[in-house]
């Protein structure tokens, strides 16, 4: 979004930005911003396609292996946390399953890698319509919300999935063997990814709604006990009925949301010492 600068040095306030650009030139600026974000994509999406063999073996069916780390990490916190993967073949039953699940999952897996990237661009959409003071309090926002969501991805997929694939097929019914098929497995390893990267984000949502005043400190603090209760559905909504999968995604979320609780309140003091 480029802006001509005053021949007297002074920036543009977002009022005068929006004079210099239309709104067909925002949408231009935005329309370009969406193609470099879908590229960045897939690419990543090609070329996890071309090493499908490498990314199916020791990403998608990582959890389901003796190597992967979680389990040897909690065999050494304590004995009563040791377990292993099940064992469990998948099948295709449908035609051309295999090649479709390849490319949703190469896809998936593309959009959590190109996040950063994501974020980056729609940050530089934004940007030049902020004062400069602004401009300057959101400095980092970008790696802020990158780390977060990478963060909340990487719990996922090295917290949630191994206890939920354990729980899954480890619940049986009798006369009936567990034979998930490839699909199935793919729409849940993206279940216990994708959310919990963007759930991750919530001390950045709090900050933007304190910002404008629609979140202060006293209400989270009034609400703490309703937050708890809906954090526990949600976490039964993102995880299979396992109580203990469900602490383990409820518990960082109370502790995210009492962070929010700090991060309104610094908002809160932050606005009062500038109107004194």
């Amino acid at each position: 979004m480029s802006v001509i600068r005053k021949t007297t040095g002074a920036p543009p306030t977002p009022t005068e930005v929006q004079k210099e650009m239309s709104f067909l030139d925002h949408l231009e600026e935005l329309r370009w911003r969406i193609i470099r974000s879908l590229t960045a994509v897939v690419a990543f999406t090609i070329l996890l396609f071309i090493l499908h063999k490498w990314f199916f073996d020791y990403v998608i069916f990582g959890p389901v292996h003796e190597g992967f780390p979680t389990y040897g990490l909690l065999c050494r916190i304590s004995d009563s946390m040791c377990f292993g993967p099940p064992e469990f073949t998948s099948q295709a039953v449908g035609f051309g399953e295999s090649f479709i699940i390849s490319i949703k999952a190469a896809f998936m897996m593309g959009l959590v890698l190109a996040m950063p990237y994501i974020l980056w661009q729609f940050w530089q959409f934004i940007r030049p319509g902020l004062y400069p003071k602004e401009q300057k309090g959101l400095k980092g926002i970008v790696l802020v919300c990158s780390f977060l969501f990478l963060m909340g991805a990487s719990f996922g997929y090295f917290i949630i999935a191994p206890f939920a694939i354990n729980f899954l097929m480890g619940y049986t019914i009798p006369g009936v063997e567990n034979v998930p098929t490839i699909s199935s497995y793919i729409n849940y390893m993206i279940m216990f990814v994708l959310p919990a990267g963007l759930i991750f984000e919530l001390p950045v949502l709090v900050y933007f709604l304190s910002k404008i005043g629609l979140v202060t400190p006293d209400f989270m603090r009034k609400y703490r006990r309703h937050s708890i209760i809906i954090i526990l559905m949600l976490a039964a909504i993102l995880t299979p009925p396992d109580v203990v999968t469900q602490m383990l995604i409820g518990i960082p979320l109370y502790i995210l949301y009492e962070i929010s609780i700090l991060i309104s309140a610094r908002i809160e003091k932050k606005a009062k010492e500038e109107n004194t």
